[in-house]
């Protein structure tokens, strides 16, 4: 069986979709010929971890820890014991590849979106140093040790090929540097763009720091023996500017989580929303268009039920009480992965807002595939021309709808509405969706792997 090295800063994971990519990975790519040898911190800054997800990691999986520093402490002392959970929530819940849904949840308290005017002068010094100070990211420091013990380790115990996954990006670094010293093939895996990460923009970077991260950037992509991107869009971009061949495996489902019996209908006409629900993502006109259905129709009033699951920001809980929706909702908090795939199932219409900015445009949110594997409508709400308004399009499992197009809205609800009326009620989606299933991207990875190793 060959081998292969994956570096990753999240190791158990939290539950979020992107994040569980490589748990995913590592749990078939044993019946692919490949053994996982997992490199990461003992002792990472993690403020929620899903324990059910170890259960899913393979017997031939290997595993190193090893120690890590971060600032986080640091910040605790000069600041208060809250600075490192805003700093970290501000930045790490605004990603869609990292953790955001179980970090936030369980970190209690507001979310402050990381372009809000409204931070604290301390979470305004906080975003300077963590933007300007950690070049790329507070990992940083974790590098150069990473790379001096993995040299001596890969010289006892040989591998076939290397894999780093980022956020954190700093990850990729260790990458390079021991791609540059053992010879060893090298994919980059970006779960998140780099430099074009639409929450960089807030972090006030210098300009010496943004040609810093540039060059960085840069080099991991032509120091790369194949970029790994998640997106049709992210691959488009980073194709264009390196000749380092870009591949593209999307995040997914995992069959498995979705074999059990299916949910028994409760009656009630059920929007879920299950992860990280922002202020900067906050739907106003969904909640508005739902409050006049809920004033003019009785008995959709009688019937709607909002369950949210996971750290939901009070501006949103705001919004829905201003709209008339306040004892509809029904708060479900953190749930581990098993109990948001549950809501999902359940489901009447499952929403999935995007952050209102523009450069999430090419994102495609962790929490979709598993979304589709629910086989539930879905209502996205972002960029009509988007990652995410593309999958749901060409898998015929819902709609994208601008955040301010009302009619596109209206309409999506009352259909649902008038179908889940009918006698056979809201029929499950259909579409094919078998490309996004875990096996099949592991089986694509395997086969890039064995591209890359068989050239050494």
């Amino acid at each position: 069986m060959k081998r292969v090295l994956i570096i990753t800063y999240y190791w158990p994971p939290s539950g979020g979709s992107g994040v569980q990519r490589w748990v995913k990975f590592a749990k078939y790519l044993p019946s692919e010929g490949w053994q996982p040898v997992i490199y990461t911190p003992e002792n990472p800054e993690l403020t929620a971890v899903d324990k059910t997800l170890s259960a899913e990691i393979p017997p031939e999986a290997e595993i190193i820890r090893r120690p890590i520093f971060e600032p986080y402490g640091i910040y605790r002392k000069l600041m208060g014991k809250g600075a490192s959970t805003d700093i970290k929530t501000m930045i790490e819940g605004s990603s869609s590849g990292d953790p955001a849904s179980v970090t936030a949840a369980a970190a209690g308290g507001d979310v402050t979106p990381i372009r809000s005017g409204s931070k604290t002068w301390k979470q305004r010094l906080s975003l300077w140093i963590r933007g300007n100070v950690f070049v790329p990211d507070p990992r940083v420091g974790w590098v150069r040790p990473s790379v001096r013990f993995l040299k001596k380790y890969l010289k006892e115990h040989p591998v076939d090929a290397i894999v780093t996954t980022g956020p954190p990006h700093s990850m990729h670094l260790i990458g390079l540097r021991l791609s540059r010293a053992t010879g060893l093939p090298w994919i980059s895996d970006f779960r998140d763009p780099w430099t074009k990460m639409y929450y960089l923009k807030h972090l006030g970077l210098s300009k010496r720091t943004w040609r810093r991260l540039g060059k960085m950037e840069q080099r991991v992509l032509d120091g790369s023996s194949t970029v790994l991107a998640v997106t049709p869009l992210v691959q488009e971009d980073f194709q264009a500017r390196t000749r380092t061949p870009v591949a593209m495996i999307t995040n997914g489902y995992d069959r498995e989580d979705f074999s059990g019996p299916e949910p028994v209908p409760d009656g009630f006409f059920n929007i879920v929303h299950t992860g990280l629900f922002a202020s900067d993502g906050n739907p106003l006109v969904f909640w508005k268009v739902l409050g006049s259905m809920v004033s003019d129709d009785p008995e959709f009033a009688d019937r709607l039920r909002l369950r949210l699951v996971g750290k939901v920001d009070r501006e949103v809980f705001d919004a829905i009480a201003a709209a008339g929706l306040r004892e509809h909702v029904v708060s479900l908090g953190y749930l581990d992965h098993a109990g948001a795939v549950r809501e999902q199932r359940g489901a009447t219409l499952l929403i999935l807002p995007l952050r209102n900015d523009p450069e999430y445009r090419p994102i495609l949110p962790g929490k979709l595939f598993e979304y589709l594997a629910a086989r539930r409508p879905i209502l996205g709400i972002g960029q009509e021309d988007g990652a995410m308004a593309r999958v749901l399009s060409e898998t015929g499992a819902g709609i994208t709808a601008d955040w301010q197009n009302e009619s596109a809205i209206r309409a999506t609800l009352e259909s649902a509405w008038n179908a889940f009326r009918q006698p056979t009620g809201l029929p499950p989606v259909t579409g094919d969706i078998s490309r996004f299933e875990r096996r099949a991207l592991t089986a694509s990875l395997a086969r890039l792997l064995n591209s890359l190793s068989d050239r050494k």
